[in-house]
């Protein structure tokens, strides 16, 4: 899913040697420039050698396929090694790819860490268990309230699953979620702003709020699958099948037709090898009806391949297209030719 939890920024213990910082900053300059080849080539050392910054970068380039081939299974051991010394972005992103990948059991406890933290997406995936009582104990009050902070934060999935829940929700265990809710984004917010020197834990370090920042802004995924099913009808005799259906997409104008000679383009990435630019469009226009009308630019610069597509008579008709891109969890920008 793109778009608002799409990135991600971390930090690093104040206990972090200054050399190690500023070989993962180095790394983070490189992505930014879109060099991803010298992005991995500065944290994989580092990562190596246990550094948690570098070890949630690591798995944030084999999830996106950037400077290294995709490897869903070498991101998900990156981030449990970083999780496993604390790094709480690590431990949401563990929990979120152990449940795309079906380990939805193994993934509850993650996932409801990160959803008392305020992650949208656990916060949406823990709502839907606890309503149909599925891996937890069936608990309204506490669904309605992470669907509701959920809802809030944006995420589309959420919103429609709240307008099922209001039809069957008695209005009391409604008002109670509200409440709930409210408490909850409180305790995030004071959890956000805590400052100040803690004691040294006995088990894995839990990192401090920010004080420098050691990460770029990572996606959490180029492009999201639905990660749970829309909350169901409550069970009645006889129960009904409760099919696993997808949420309802967002609405998005239908795509322009190309235009020839025209002087825009879109552009959906940049990669320090080629191949997985030409990935990428493979998955596009597999998911994004009409795209495949477009054609597909690789314009090198340096040790960067940008994959971009065209040609559009107009920026309303880009923005048009992107529109679509976007909505298929992918990042897109016009660009004028």
């Amino acid at each position: 899913m793109a778009g608002r939890w799409a990135h991600l920024l971390l930090v690093g213990l104040a206990t972090v040697a200054t050399p190690a910082l500023a070989d993962v900053k180095a790394g983070v300059d490189a992505w930014q420039q879109g060099d991803y080849a010298r992005a991995i080539s500065e944290w994989r050392p580092l990562a190596a050698a246990g550094d948690p910054d570098a070890q949630f970068n690591m798995g944030q380039a084999h999830k996106l396929g950037r400077g290294v081939q995709t490897d869903l299974s070498a991101a998900l051991e990156w981030y449990r090694k970083a999780a496993g010394q604390g790094h709480l972005r690590a431990e949401d992103n563990l929990g979120l790819l152990m449940f795309q990948q079906g380990d939805r059991a193994g993934a509850m406890p993650y996932l409801q860490r990160s959803a008392a933290r305020g992650e949208p997406r656990a916060q949406y995936i823990v709502g839907t268990s606890l309503f149909n009582g599925d891996l937890v104990g069936k608990d309204w009050v506490r669904a309605y309230a992470f669907m509701t902070r959920a809802s809030a934060s944006g995420l589309p999935q959420a919103t429609t699953s709240l307008q099922q829940m209001d039809k069957f929700v008695p209005e009391a265990q409604r008002r109670q979620g509200l409440a709930l809710a409210a408490d909850l984004e409180r305790q995030s917010k004071a959890g956000a702003l805590a400052t100040g020197p803690a004691p040294k834990p006995q088990g894995p370090v839990v990192r401090p709020a920010p004080s420098s920042v050691r990460t770029t802004s990572l996606p959490p995924s180029d492009l999201n699958r639905p990660l749970a099913e829309p909350v169901a009808q409550p069970r009645t005799a006889p129960p009904p099948v409760r099919e696993a259906t997808k949420p309802a997409p967002r609405a998005v104008a239908a795509i322009p037709a190309p235009a020839k000679g025209g002087a825009y383009r879109i552009q959906l990435g940049a990669f320090g090898e080629e191949a997985n630019a030409r990935a990428l469009w493979s998955r596009l226009t597999a998911r994004v009806s009409g795209l495949s009308a477009y054609q597909p630019f690789l314009v090198k610069g340096g040790n960067v391949t940008r994959l971009q597509a065209g040609p559009l008579g107009n920026a309303a008709d880009a923005g048009r297209l992107c529109a679509s891109i976007k909505a298929a969890g992918a990042d897109c920008l016009l660009k004028k030719m």
